[in-house]
C-alpha cells in the first residue's frame, strides 16, 4: 500500500470514531450547566512521523485543517514545534475527556497526513531550542523581544486547567489559599525527565527551564483581587508588560476567562492523567471556595515550605515526599489527603472516579516513571539510540486517546 493510499485508509478508519466522539460531546453538553465549569488547553511537540524528532518549521495547511476539524479548537504556540489544542467550557469531566480525544485525535490524522505526529510531554526527548521558529503573530514578537534568549529556549508544553468561580471577584483568595497544593499537580504530571539528549535527573524539568522567565513559579500572598490589581498596575505604567496575561505563574486569575488558571503541570502522555488532574484541581477549587475558612492563615511559612515542595515535585514526581508542618508526607499520603478533604465536593460534581484515578498514577508512575524505565532498559546503546523507544512510546500513548 503506498503512502496516499494508507493515509486514505488511516482516515477511513478513523471517521467513524470521531462521529462517536461527537455524539459524546454534543450529549456532555446538555447535562445541567452550573458552578465551577472548566475547560482544559493541552499543549504537544510535532514530531516526525516517522524518526520522532521535533519538527522546527510546520506548515500552516496543518493548522488550517485541523483548525476546521475541531471546529476552531486546535491552534499554533510560541514555537512553530508546538500545537496548543483548548476545550470549550465544560460542566463534567466526561466531556473533558471527549473534547480532548476529539481534539487528540483529529489533530493527529491531520498531522499523519502531513507526516507528522503529535507527543504529550512536558519535554521533548532530544529538541534542541537552537534553531527553534518563532511563530509569526504579533503577540509572540512582543514576547520574543522582551524575553530574547531565554524565549528560544521555550521548547516546553505544559497543560493548563480552567476554573470559574461563582464570584470571580474571589479568585484571587482561592488563589493564595491552593498555594501549598500546587506541588502536588506536579508531582502527578511530570513528563519531562530528558532535556536536549539528556536525563536530566528531575522527573519534571519543565518548570526548571521554564522559571527562567520572568514572573514564574509561585505568586506573591495577594489577599484579594485590590492587591493584585494593584501590582498589575504598577507593571503596567511602567511598560515592564502589556497586560496581566503576562503574569505566568503556576496558577493565575485567568485575563481572558472569569476563571482560575492552574498552569503548574507539564503536557501529559495519558489522557486518563489529564482528566483526573483537571477533575482534582477543580473539586480543590469548589472546596476552598465553599470553604473560606480553610488554609485561610496561610502565611510566609507555608507559602515558603509550598515553593520547596514545587522543586521536590519537579525532582521525584510521585517518588519523593512533602515537608507539612507536621512532618513528612509521601506524595501519596499527601494526595489522601486532599481526596478526603474534597470527598463532598467529588461527590457534588460527579467527578470521583476521575480523581480517584489520581491515586492509580502513584501506584503506576508519571510518564515521566515510563521513559526512565525505556531509557534505563537499554543501558548497553548509546544514549540516541536508548532515546528512540522513548520517543516511539510517546508518539503512540499520545495517539491512545479514545
Amino acid at each position: 500500500m503506498g503512502y496516499n493510499e494508507a493515509v486514505t485508509a488511516h482516515l477511513a478508519a478513523f471517521s467513524q470514531s470521531m462521529r462517536d466522539l461527537r455524539e459524546e460531546i454534543e450529549a456532555a453538553r446538555h447535562l445541567e450547566d452550573g458552578a465551577f465549569s472548566l475547560g482544559v488547553e493541552e499543549e504537544y511537540f510535532l514530531v516526525d512521523r516517522q524518526t520522532g524528532e521535533v519538527s522546527v518549521e510546520t506548515p500552516e495547511a496543518l493548522f488550517e485543517e485541523a483548525f476546521a476539524g475541531t471546529e476552531g479548537r486546535v491552534e499554533r504556540e510560541l514555537l512553530q514545534a508546538q500545537a496548543e489544542t483548548v476545550t470549550r467550557p465544560c460542566s463534567s469531566l466526561s466531556q473533558v475527556r471527549a473534547e480532548l480525544s476529539f481534539s487528540r485525535n483529529v489533530l493527529s490524522a491531520v498531522a499523519h497526513t502531513h507526516g507528522l505526529a503529535i507527543l504529550a510531554a512536558g519535554t521533548h526527548p532530544t529538541a534542541t531550542w537552537r534553531g527553534a521558529v518563532q511563530t509569526a503573530k504579533e503577540r509572540y514578537d512582543q514576547v520574543m523581544a522582551d524575553l530574547q534568549m531565554i524565549g528560544e529556549r521555550n521548547m516546553l508544553c505544559g497543560m493548563h486547567v480552567h476554573v470559574s468561580l461563582p464570584d470571580p471577584t474571589r479568585r484571587v483568595d482561592v488563589m493564595r489559599r491552593i498555594l501549598p497544593f500546587l506541588p502536588l499537580f506536579i508531582a502527578l504530571s511530570t513528563s519531562s525527565p530528558f532535556w536536549q539528549s539528556r536525563p536530566t535527573g528531575l522527573r519534571g524539568y519543565r518548570l526548571a527551564a521554564y522559571d527562567e522567565l520572568p514572573r514564574t513559579g509561585l505568586p506573591e500572598l495577594f489577599r484579594d483581587a485590590e492587591e493584585l490589581e494593584a501590582y498589575c498596575r504598577a507593571l503596567v505604567q511602567a511598560g515592564a508588560i502589556p497586560d496581566a496575561s503576562h503574569l505566568w505563574w503556576a496558577i493565575r486569575p485567568s485575563l481572558k476567562y472569569p476563571t482560575l488558571e492552574l498552569r503548574a503541570a507539564d503536557s501529559c502522555t495519558h489522557l486518563d492523567d489529564a482528566v483526573a488532574i483537571a477533575a482534582l484541581y477543580r473539586v480543590l477549587v469548589r472546596h476552598l471556595y465553599i470553604n473560606p475558612d480553610c488554609n485561610e492563615g496561610i502565611g510566609p511559612v507555608e507559602r515558603a515550605i509550598a515553593v520547596e515542595n514545587k522543586w521536590r515535585a519537579q525532582r521525584y514526581g510521585i517518588h519523593g515526599s512533602f515537608a507539612t508542618p507536621e512532618g513528612p508526607l509521601t506524595v501519596g499520603e499527601f494526595l489522601d489527603k486532599a481526596i478526603a478533604l474534597t470527598r463532598e465536593d467529588a461527590k457534588l460534581l460527579g467527578c470521583v472516579p476521575e480523581v480517584a484515578h489520581c491515586r492509580r498514577i502513584v501506584r503506576r508512575g508519571t510518564s515521566a516513571d515510563f521513559q526512565i524505565s525505556l531509557y534505563q532498559s537499554r543501558d548497553d546503546v548509546p544514549c540516541d539510540e536508548r532515546l528512540r523507544p522513548v520517543l516511539d512510546w510517546l508518539i503512540e500513548t499520545t495517539a491512545k486517546a479514545g
